[in-house]
């Protein structure tokens, strides 16, 4: 596997188009593995926010989710929009991502956060959501939380947002593969893993 051939898979924890994506993406990951290196790269879906969400904006953002359940066949909770105060905030997620992954956890709190938003109708715009979640998933929580709060993770996390736009992640999710002859953006398919994985190894084979 060459070190220079990279994935990228940018997304945000709070992005239902990504919880929908799942399944896919899963399928792509076992297929490719082992044939390239596979960054995620988190994007940033909405800044921080202590006000309360609109009701049109809570009412548009789940009519997203009917259609994503409609189109998909993807499970959503309802429950999370009587049972908590939404907020527009997803950057505590991306950063709480960030935190897991200097613990080598990455991928464990992403589905963390995912199941907890769309499953289980709690709120990963809390702080305190997903300072259990890393207790679920059996991470150093004082460590977790010490690196969440810092102004040291919070700048890389904005590195990261800069880096994601300047390949043209702009959307959630978006796929890019790099290699030395320079990035190209994928057509995200929702419903077939075997078109993403056909790409990348034609990319591969140049």
């Amino acid at each position: 596997m060459s070190t220079s051939n990279k994935l990228y898979y940018v997304f945000d924890p709070m992005c239902s188009w990504c919880w929908g994506y799942k399944p896919v993406w899963q399928k792509i990951t076992q297929a490719l593995q082992d044939k390239i290196d596979i960054q995620y790269v988190v994007g940033g879906l909405a800044p921080d926010s202590d006000q309360p969400m609109p009701e049109e904006m809570q009412q548009q953002i789940a009519s997203y989710w009917k259609k994503i359940e409609d189109f998909l066949g993807t499970e959503f909770n309802y429950d999370f929009w009587s049972q908590n105060t939404p907020r527009r905030s997803t950057y505590p997620s991306c950063r709480a991502v960030m935190a897991a992954r200097k613990q080598g956890a990455e991928q464990s709190m992403l589905a963390a956060i995912q199941s907890a938003y769309y499953l289980q109708a709690r709120n990963p715009s809390d702080n305190d959501v997903l300072i259990d979640l890393a207790n679920d998933i059996g991470l150093d929580v004082a460590r977790f939380e010490a690196d969440l709060l810092s102004e040291e993770l919070n700048q890389q996390f904005m590195q990261e947002l800069e880096f994601a736009r300047s390949i043209g992640g702009n959307s959630f999710p978006s796929l890019f593969v790099a290699t030395e002859q320079g990035v190209v953006e994928l057509q995200v398919d929702y419903q077939s893993a075997e078109t993403t994985i056909d790409q990348v190894e034609q990319i591969l084979s140049w």
